[in-house]
């Protein structure tokens, strides 16, 4: 009759196989679809340049960033914009519709501009003050015609998600062999 060692060792590592999946390979792959489509978002938004701290210029791509993480079950890797520059991202993905600016930085008294639109919208009449461009007043208000939208993100998605899914796959495969199960220890968050 034929012996075999190892059986109950084996099992054990087969119902952990999926956890161990879940928890070391499939982050990774996620992240490593997303950089894919982050890079093809940077390639798309080129030079652009927002105002930064100061006056200064920063590029709109360098705000481009992608982030991984588990929610119970789903792992989920995201392209978001975070840093200098990031606001503007948003208007160029989205547009603007007409809007009024008015706040001076006088009354501002630190808040955000939501935050003063909202106190402006309250009634706040202690808000309402001259608006001043380039160091001018040029009334209370200001009407902007907005600015139509300048998509980035969703274009790079559209372009590139079989690459991303190679990516992801490429990522699965080399780390999960006959051997075992590899993820590099410094694998985390990455921009």
């Amino acid at each position: 009759m034929a012996r075999s060692r190892g059986g109950a060792a084996t099992r054990r590592y087969m119902e952990q196989l999926p956890r161990l999946i879940a928890d070391r390979v499939l982050p990774g792959a996620a992240r490593a679809g997303a950089k894919v489509i982050a890079e093809g978002a940077k390639l798309e938004l080129g030079g652009r340049r927002a105002d930064g701290v100061n006056g200064s210029k920063v590029l709109i791509a360098d705000s481009v960033k992608v982030r991984a993480k588990k929610h119970s079950t789903l792992i989920v890797a995201r392209v978001l914009l975070q840093g200098p520059g990031a606001y503007v991202g948003r208007w160029l993905e989205y547009g603007t519709s007409g809007h009024f600016i008015s706040v001076d930085p006088a009354y501002r008294r630190g808040m955000t501009a939501r935050r003063t639109n909202k106190q402006i919208k309250n009634g706040d009449t202690a808000m309402k003050a001259t608006l001043m461009i380039n160091g001018k007043p040029v009334g209370a208000t200001v009407y902007h015609p907005g600015s139509k939208k300048v998509p980035f993100l969703r274009p790079s998605l559209d372009k590139n998600q079989d690459e991303a899914k190679a990516a992801a796959q490429n990522y699965i495969n080399a780390r999960v062999t006959r051997a075992g199960i590899s993820a590099s220890a410094s694998e985390g968050e990455d921009q």
